[in-house]
């Protein structure tokens, strides 16, 4: 079935919007490497649109109503927002929800050790990586370190034209015959991800000179102990802003992609709806997607479901089952990211059935793998009323399965929102390289993202 290419519907004016939007992208992206800064960035912007603190509107017992903007973060990891409509909440909402975690490196809690003069971090992966892809590149540092008395330290190291950058070592093509041999799983092992820190020695040391002297680095600029590790989240992620890619500047060439190339244009989608909706629009921005949306800041915890019950509790409804209609009553847009379709390597796709780099938004009635295992499987009916939403307000979109039928497959947060009894379907923007440390995607696909997540909250009923 022929879907027509995005670029091609633009005039002028439009066309400036997709790279003006593009641009506003790259920056967060460059700004917000971690779920703890895209919490952040994304707050910082949507208090300046007059979203307030949910939990100082639950301190004061303030009731809310119809127009008003809220929002809610959890632990800092994540954020619920919501723009109320005139509709009762029971009758339900418009959700769109995408995870902010990427795949990435994790420093141990204990990670410092010296071995042969040199200073190294031994880290832990996050989520699916091909291990080999993380050598022999720069790397920055980023995340915080709390202290026992409650302060905190944020780092952010690796990313200014002055900073020292870090990294993976990878062996010498000349010595490396053996590694050669190995499968493409065991090139790199996992507990040989040790980032290098330096390497100059404290005068007057014998023992451990360079890792002394990373203390005292530590300690003068930073004042933190070696023990201040035990609770520190320092995530290792590769170094360098997000960069246009071809000379038409038609793609952007960045890490984190998945998934924060569908979390920016669902919250900035909440800051373009009309200030009076029928039916009350939300936002979620979550954690721990690439390991299985587990613990309190991800989808499979009870944070949002918590949020619901404050929420109808100051609209003046107590009852459980009002937070269960609410919730059932809702639909939602599962906006995760799907496998673009590489020309380099066409046969783990089948091309009626894959998506595009510039052919728009990206619908996935289902995902899963091996006979769909751990899909969502949205209903024909839903479907028709997305077809139906998107064609209606000229949203450029297409249809897509995770590659070949048992050639491998994924997940997203959608069954876990289905199992609330909504209505869910993944809706989101084909990545080339996914979970790489720099993976592609297009402007126009963005743009059409965007397009497509306003004419949800604002027309789905």
């Amino acid at each position: 079935m022929y879907r027509k290419n995005a670029w091609k519907n633009y005039d002028e004016a439009e066309l400036k919007k997709v790279m003006s939007f593009a641009k506003e992208y790259e920056n967060f992206l460059s700004d917000a490497k971690t779920e703890r800064e895209a919490n952040d960035y994304a707050i910082a912007e949507i208090e300046k649109a007059g979203y307030q603190n949910l939990d100082e509107l639950i301190a004061s017992g303030k009731a809310p109503k119809a127009g008003d903007k809220l929002y809610r973060s959890n632990m800092g990891k994540g954020i619920v927002m919501f723009q109320l409509g005139t509709d009762p909440l029971e009758k339900g909402m418009n959700i769109l929800g995408a995870h902010i975690d990427s795949p990435r490196l994790d420093l141990k809690q204990n990670p410092l050790y010296e071995d042969t003069d040199m200073a190294l971090l031994e880290t832990h992966y996050y989520g699916g990586i091909k291990k080999y892809q993380w050598t022999a590149r720069p790397l920055a540092l980023h995340g915080v370190i709390c202290r026992k008395d409650g302060t905190k330290v944020t780092v952010r190291l690796g990313e200014n034209e002055d900073d020292p950058v870090f990294g993976v070592s990878d062996l010498l093509i000349h010595l490396a015959a053996d590694q050669l041999k190995k499968d493409g799983a065991h090139v790199v092992e996992g507990e040989d991800l040790n980032v290098l820190i330096g390497s100059m020695p404290l005068k007057d040391t014998e023992k451990d000179a360079v890792k002394a002297n990373i203390l005292r680095i530590l300690k003068e600029q930073y004042n933190i102990e070696e023990e201040d590790f035990l609770s520190a989240e320092i995530e290792v992620v590769p170094a360098g802003k997000a960069r246009d890619l071809g000379f038409d500047r038609s793609l952007i060439m960045a890490y984190g992609h998945d998934d924060r190339v569908c979390a920016f244009p669902s919250y900035k989608a909440m800051l373009e709806l009309p200030a009076e909706i029928k039916r009350t629009a939300c936002c979620l921005l979550v954690d721990k997607e690439e390991i299985g949306s587990v613990g309190a800041t991800g989808m499979e915890s009870r944070f949002f479901e918590n949020t619901m019950a404050e929420l109808l509790h100051l609209m003046g409804s107590d009852s459980d089952l009002a937070v269960r209609r609410a919730i059932a009553a809702s639909t939602m847009l599962s906006s995760d990211v799907s496998a673009g379709f590489d020309p380099n390597y066409p046969s783990v796709m089948e091309k009626n059935n894959c998506c595009y780099l510039g052919q728009g938004l990206v619908i996935n009635k289902y995902t899963g793998r091996a006979g769909k295992a751990g899909s969502n499987d949205a209903n024909a009916e839903y479907m028709a009323k997305i077809r139906r939403v998107f064609d209606e307000q000229k949203v450029c979109f297409q249809t897509a399965e995770l590659g070949k039928v048992d050639q491998g497959g994924g997940g997203t947060i959608a069954f876990i929102m289905g199992n609330y009894n909504m209505n869910v379907i993944d809706a989101g923007i084909a990545v080339q390289n996914m979970h790489a440390p720099y993976e592609v995607i297009s402007k126009a696909d963005l743009y059409e993202a965007l397009k497509g997540y306003v004419a949800f909250l604002e027309h789905m009923n």
